[in-house]
């Protein structure tokens, strides 16, 4: 296989291997085309990282060539087509196609496309798109040629060692694998695939001391035997008698999945097997007890459930416009944080606010009986810069009433029943003197109905007694009062129209949610 340059401006890297005198069944066929599948969309991370490619070797001539060429220049006839195509118009054909449009990216806006050729300018495959007609395999393929093109050197050699040992087991001289000369443009030249072993060491007291075992080199060396490992008993030299306690291991390129001396632990105990470890005590003694924040979560939980309310568990993850949209709230773009690659639309952001998962709850439970009652009390998730994660947690809790009718009275009298269960006294928004409580305003949140919606404030103690003194002594003065101390911890009212049609939901709902940290904090 030689490799021209210009390949390093979209495709870089290629293996290759050859396994003679397959006899496939109907059976091994489908696996050998799973297992391809898998590869890809594994490890290949669908064909971005590493892509597959299987020819029937009768079919074409070798020596091979890998090139990157002018989508215009290229043309042959694709797997399953009857005429030839340019490269280019391919991408178009393909768009359409439920499964090969979704690799069309991989290098449609490449100036040039990888292409591989044999001796006599057959085109075996457009990596990592399709596989011409000429080439492909079929039940009664004798002889396959296997080649990947790859972007990351690691996964390429786990890729192509993968298929090519797991199918030599088919061939007729079962686990023979012919290798390929890769020749570069440098002149240089290697032989694919590498199945080498590769060596490392694990040392007999880790394995023991992880498994509460009291296990001989030689019965360690063994359980690694039966996990296709292949371990070797280090002689000790009187220089250093410790020397006996580390076996060599070699790991057989199958095994891409060990890279520390703990897999090799992991493997000894599987091979011991985990139902036959002993069960000891710990050597020191803890006692376990909830962080404070979920203790005064649980508090909220408990007195709402005794209450007559139901807790609901949505997923933490909602879609960008339940999250905004849908509630009527504009999003700033430095509040949610966002999935990066999102596998479908429901999951695109970590919720900022527990109501729309409570509004889907109810639109999937539109058939129970009203009232519906519904809280939560978890996390919501923020971006915040000054953290090293650039995200904090806070804890929220949040209730929904929908009914006939709106009962704001119910959800004021819910948050009433939460207060007085934390101890904080309910104040007016006038009062200037209190140094301790409670109290609502009309707010304007657009998720609620105009002059239904109120904000929930709270007014923590001082930091501490010197503070508390301080202010004390400047009130007196008429400089600073405790209310200036006051913050907005949340939101309760009647839902606008507009957020109930958004969640489907028919009948008028009423819902609260506020901040729990801050009566922790500061209470």
């Amino acid at each position: 296989m030689n490799i021209h340059p210009e390949t390093q401006r979209v495709r870089p890297l290629i293996a290759c291997a050859i396994l003679r005198n397959i006899a496939f069944t109907p059976r091994s066929y489908k696996s050998f085309i799973d297992l391809q599948d898998k590869l890809n969309q594994n490890i290949g991370r669908r064909r971005w990282v590493a892509a597959i490619g299987t020819h029937d070797l009768d079919t074409i001539e070798g020596p091979f060539r890998f090139e990157a060429r002018d989508p215009e220049k290229i043309k042959f006839k694709a797997l399953g087509k009857s005429v030839e195509y340019t490269a280019k118009e391919l991408m178009t054909i393909y768009d359409s196609d439920k499964h090969v449009s979704r690799f069309l990216p991989i290098i449609r806006d490449a100036p040039v496309y990888p292409i591989i050729y044999d001796s006599k300018d057959r085109v075996l495959s457009l990596p990592p798109i399709i596989n011409s007609e000429h080439s492909k395999i079929s039940l009664n393929t004798r002889n396959v040629l296997i080649e990947v093109t790859a972007t990351d050197e690691t996964k390429l050699q786990i890729v192509v060692n993968m298929v090519a040992t797991m199918f030599s087991e088919y061939c007729e001289e079962p686990y023979t694998i012919e290798p390929v000369k890769l020749v570069f443009a440098d002149g240089s030249a290697r032989i694919s695939p590498d199945i080498s072993p590769r060596t490392t060491t694990a040392r007999a007291s880790y394995i023991n001391s992880c498994t509460s075992l009291s296990l001989s080199v030689p019965a360690i060396a063994r359980l690694l035997t039966r996990m296709t490992l292949n371990p070797t008993l280090n002689t000790a030299p009187s220089s250093n008698p410790g020397y006996t306690d580390e076996i060599t291991v070699d790991i057989p390129c199958t095994r891409p999945d060990i890279l520390h001396e703990c897999d090799i632990v992991e493997d000894a105990a599987v091979a011991y097997g985990y139902n036959n470890l002993p069960d000891i005590f710990p050597k020191t003694s803890t006692i376990a007890q909830p962080l404070p924040i979920s203790r005064l979560a649980d508090v909220i939980r408990r007195e709402w459930a005794m209450a007559g309310w139901v807790e609901a568990l949505p997923l933490i993850l909602c879609s960008h416009d339940e999250n905004f949209a849908f509630m009527n709230r504009p999003d700033p773009g430095t509040l949610a944080v966002r999935i990066a690659n999102p596998k479908t639309l429901e999951f695109q952001v970590v919720r900022t606010s527990l109501l729309p998962g409570l509004l889907k709850t109810v639109r999937e439970n539109r058939s129970h009986a009203l009232p519906i009652r519904l809280f939560e009390v978890s996390d919501v998730v923020f971006k915040d810069a000054t953290q090293e994660k650039q995200a904090r947690n806070e804890r929220h809790a949040a209730a929904l009433w929908c009914s006939k009718t709106a009962g704001f009275e119910v959800i004021h009298g819910l948050l009433d029943r939460a207060m007085r269960m934390l101890e904080v006294p309910r104040i007016t928004s006038t009062d200037h003197t209190s140094e301790r409580g409670y109290y609502i305003v009309e707010g304007n949140d657009p998720a609620y109905f105009p002059g239904r919606a109120a904000d929930l404030y709270f007014r923590p103690l001082p930091v501490c007694k010197s503070e508390l003194v301080h202010l004390a002594d400047e009130m007196n003065g008429g400089i600073i009062p405790p209310s200036s101390r006051d913050i907005k911890i949340g939101t309760l009212g009647v839902l606008h129209p507009t957020v109930l049609s958004n969640f489907e939901i028919t009948y008028p709902c009423s819902a609260l949610e506020f901040n729990v940290e801050v009566f922790l904090k500061r209470s």
